[in-house]
């Protein structure tokens, strides 16, 4: 099976379709972020990713379902996958994704950080601490951006995710700044308190409601703590390419090339279809944050509705400049329903839409197991090994071309293909 030299995993960040069956312990009954995105705004209009099967998946006002018989109208394979590991942040399902499974999730502060925690960061950076609560990241800074202007403290919060966030206004305090104390409170939290991630939330703006976060937006994450697909892939001497934010959640570690984005989908995918089109074998994995960040935690179901239809406007592109031996995989890392109480990610099952030039059309991938059978999946198809944990669904991707073609494409001798 080594027609596929490169994979392109897009991540929709919290692109969910539909709550797991486990949602009810952590508080997510009934979210479902693709279903409730397009009932609530009047459909959402995806006509590619609905020729990918993403109807398939679940009840999308405006997006239709289709076959899944071979050489039916879905143009690629479909299906939707569990999260094994416990959490709902962006860190496990990325290191899932990746072939991680989390028995045991991060802890969460929903009263806020040990009081340890925050002496020793007023100790090592200079500065005191304001705030110290689980707070949505808007209205945080119309709380305590003018007591910051006065006082020169940080703003330091969390969320139901198991991070610390540090906000500063960029015209009170050097970006190099806050860059260096979110090092340092990384460093603490892995002593006093653990955390997934550390993120730097600079801002600019002057008085409530004129508040704005920038894009020098930075995540320092802890290591991933076993060998990851990243790992695997770059040992071999290919191409691991971070596109957006996945190099941060990965605090490097398997990444040989990182391309940056200030934070804008459409800087991401157009980075992306840059990537693309170079010389390069192994992996290509993005991160789109707007989703997310932008739209589901701010509970905009409008905007993250326009963020959707432009992606799905630019999918052409994006399979325009694949190579044949190229797969393309998009999916998700949780959901973030932006109809739901609260403000925080959803525990939902993510999709796989996945297509190539010689693949298999109208597949069914049925419900996974783990997001870590992409991990299983890249690793047979670009490796040859099974070493990580998740089901590979690789053979169910491919077409059959004949007797000389099956050994090729994980078929016995003998086999008759009932695929054209």
């Amino acid at each position: 099976m080594k027609n596929i030299d490169r994979v392109i995993i897009i991540v929709l960040d919290s692109a969910g379709v539909g709550e797991l069956p486990d949602a009810g312990e952590y508080g997510d009954l009934g979210s479902n972020t693709f279903g409730h995105i397009a009932s609530s705004t009047g459909g959402l209009n995806l006509p590619n990713m609905e020729l990918l099967g993403l109807g398939n998946l679940t009840n999308i006002e405006g997006v239709g379902r289709t076959t899944s018989n071979c050489g039916g109208k879905s143009l690629g394979a479909y299906g939707k996958a569990r999260e094994a590991s416990k959490g709902k942040d962006t860190t496990t399902g990325h290191w899932e994704i990746a072939g991680i499974i989390n028995e045991t999730p991060f802890p969460t502060y929903p009263n806020g950080f040990p009081r340890k925690v925050l002496d020793e960061i007023e100790k090592r950076t200079g500065r005191k601490i304001l705030c110290n609560m689980p707070y949505s990241g808007t209205k945080v800074l119309d709380d305590y951006g003018v007591e910051q202007k006065k006082s020169g403290s940080w703003i330091l919060y969390t969320s139901a995710d198991p991070v610390l966030q540090l906000a500063a206004h960029e015209d009170d305090i050097p970006l190099s700044e806050l860059y260096k104390a979110c090092e340092i409170a990384l460093e603490i939290c892995n002593e006093m308190a653990p955390v997934a991630r550390v993120i730097a939330r600079p801002y600019l703006g002057d008085g409530v409601g004129n508040y704005k976060r920038t894009p020098n937006r930075h995540d320092y994450s802890i290591a991933p703590p076993r060998t990851t697909l990243l790992d695997m892939i770059k040992e071999k001497n290919l191409d691991v390419v971070g596109i957006g934010k996945t190099s941060d959640i990965f605090a490097g570690v398997g990444i040989t090339e990182t391309k940056g984005t200030n934070l804008d989908n459409m800087d991401g995918i157009n980075k992306t279809i840059t990537a693309i089109t170079e010389d390069t074998k192994g992996l290509i994995f993005t991160n789109l944050v707007d989703f997310d960040m932008n739209f589901g935690h701010r509970r905009n179901p409008e905007g993250y509705k326009g963020a959707l239809e432009e992606f799905d406007r630019k999918l052409p592109e994006i399979v325009e400049v694949m190579r044949e031996g190229d797969l393309l995989i998009l999916t998700a890392d949780h959901g973030c329903d932006p109809t739901y109480e609260g403000t925080d990610h959803t525990r939902e099952y993510i999709p796989i839409l996945t297509y190539g030039q010689n693949l298999k059309k109208g597949v069914d991938l049925g419900e996974r197991g783990s997001f870590a059978d992409i991990a299983s999946t890249i690793e047979e198809l670009i490796l040859g090994s099974d070493k990580l944990p998740g089901t590979s669904f690789a053979k169910k991707l491919f077409k059959c071309c004949g007797d000389g073609h099956n050994e090729k494409h994980g078929h016995r001798k003998g086999h008759k293909c009932r695929c054209k």
